[in-house]
């Protein structure tokens, strides 16, 4: 699936405790590599649920290709995929990367295709499923071959970077037109945090839209800056999909 454009217009979310963002506007092209620049706490992750349709805002509008939020939070979902959200995409230390990659593999064959694609014969759709599983693992910079056990290696042995690729890998399996991370840069060195740039960089120029949370944004990016207060009740109250 190819990218589409983001634009926002005085977007904002308000939960019991106020303003969880407030006054985004967003103007980005397909393929675009969009990041939600702020310290922890202004309202970031509520931004990137609210543009992924996982969270209803309360106040302006979004266009996310051709569905308009906060209406259409459905048709967002369907062409979205989001990683290394916190209580939302975590990944079980105890599995193994192999056993995640199998999980989502099996997920979307079950549920991520047409009604048609299930009347294929087994070997096929599991082939298809293999494809679709390398594709994401090149894409986010994941060599299996490089872990300590290769795909037997359990999640709570990888590095920080590493558990980042893992994630974006398991949400582009579904071939999002549009990619939500959080916390892109946290706990990351200087270098693994230009890694982890050059990762989502990639993923953009590959055709997929990419909307990061981050302390401080690449130059390259189109940088969205979140204001307020983010809060618990504020993601109760709307609600995640």
């Amino acid at each position: 699936m190819e990218g589409i454009g983001v634009t926002a217009e005085g977007f904002g979310l308000k939960g019991p405790r106020g303003w969880a963002f407030r006054g985004i506007g967003i103007d980005a092209e397909p393929g675009a590599l969009i990041a939600v620049e702020g310290p922890s706490g202004s309202g970031r992750t509520c931004l990137l649920l609210a543009l992924t349709g996982r969270m209803r805002a309360t106040e302006g509008t979004a266009a996310v290709g051709g569905a308009r939020l906060p209406k259409q939070l459905a048709a967002v979902r369907r062409i979205s995929a989001v990683a290394n959200v916190a209580g939302v995409t975590d990944l079980d230390p105890a599995l193994t990367v192999g056993e995640h990659l199998r999980e989502r593999a099996l997920l979307e064959r079950r549920f991520g295709g047409s009604p048609r694609a299930l009347l294929r014969p087994r070997k096929e759709r599991a082939a298809r499923a293999k494809l679709r599983v390398d594709s994401a693992l090149a894409a986010a910079g994941l060599d299996l071959e490089t872990l300590p056990k290769g795909a037997r290696t359990a999640v709570r042995d990888l590095e920080r970077l590493e558990e980042l690729r893992l994630s974006v890998a398991l949400a582009l399996v579904g071939r999002p037109a549009l990619l939500g991370v959080d916390d892109t840069d946290l706990k990351l060195s200087d270098t693994e945090r230009a890694e982890a740039w050059a990762l989502l960089k990639s993923v953009a120029e590959g055709g997929t839209t990419v909307v990061a949370v981050c302390s401080e944004a690449p130059e390259e990016a189109v940088r969205v800056s979140t204001h307020g207060e983010e809060t618990a009740d504020a993601l109760t109250a709307t609600g995640r999909a």
